[in-house]
């Protein structure tokens, strides 16, 4: 399976560009399922999640002229046999994975299985990840949260950890999830993004300290395309590359 990982997903000709050398042909000639699992945490997700099939919302992904375009709930899926959604998923040309919550979608995605059946897929599968689509593609991960998360999304630990913003320190829980480890490296989204103040090039460093793996901070116009495990990445904007402390690396 090949992977797009992206923070603003399809934002680019660049990206865009990369998505369709990974897919081997037109995304005219390809099939997609989109997943909108991840957002369904936060105060009015139905509306984005329409937003987002329909193509209205701010990161460019289901209105790209996909052949055809399922979508792929999850949740639902441990209440469904296998044989009625595993070939459907076989099939696919792309997973589309949006954001939102990535300790959520990590847990749905061991849940329903699809942790498990993703490194069977055919290699020329793409997986293709928005945000907390990209981050819980990863091993290891870390994101902040206002309140303590919920306690059934699976393994994670926390921490109180204050981080400067422009409007001043801002307190948060910063938690470290594991992922489906498509890949040996962590991805933070949004570095420098205005509606993620959070995520400033300080912040993601002291991220980045606590993630046992190389990790990279992409802004929305970034994105890192992996083939045979060998990661390149895609960028208009900007993005660092933290590698892990001696210490870190030898962490289990």
């Amino acid at each position: 399976m090949r992977l797009l990982l992206t923070s603003g997903g399809i934002k680019n000709s660049s990206i865009h560009d990369a998505l369709v050398d990974l897919l081997g042909k037109p995304i005219a000639e390809s099939n997609a399922l989109f997943i909108p699992t991840a957002i369904y945490p936060f105060p009015g997700a139905p509306y984005m999640a329409w937003q987002a099939m329909s193509g209205k919302g701010p990161s460019p992904l289901c209105d790209l002229g996909w052949k055809s375009l399922g979508i792929l709930e999850l949740s639902v899926l441990p209440s469904i046999e296998e044989a009625a959604w595993v070939p459907t998923v076989r099939d696919a040309d792309a997973l589309l994975v949006w954001g939102g919550d990535p300790l959520f979608l990590a847990n749905w995605m061991r849940r329903s299985g699809l942790t498990d059946l993703l490194p069977t897929l055919r290699s020329e599968a793409v997986y293709v990840g928005v945000s907390a689509g990209a981050i819980a593609a990863t091993s290891t991960f870390v994101e902040t949260y206002v309140e303590p998360p919920r306690g059934n999304d699976g393994p994670l630990k926390s921490e109180d950890v204050a981080f400067a913003t422009p409007e001043g320190d801002v307190d948060r829980i910063l938690v470290t999830g594991q992922g489906a480890g498509l890949v040996d490296f962590a991805v933070i989204p949004h570095l420098d993004h205005v509606h993620h103040p959070d995520a400033s090039l300080a912040n993601t460093e002291k991220w980045a300290a606590r993630i046992p793996a190389p990790t990279y901070a992409i802004d929305d116009e970034t994105a890192i395309a992996v083939v045979d495990g060998a990661a390149r990445v895609v960028s208009e904007g900007h993005w660092k590359l933290f590698q892990p402390s001696r210490d870190q690396a030898v962490q289990p």
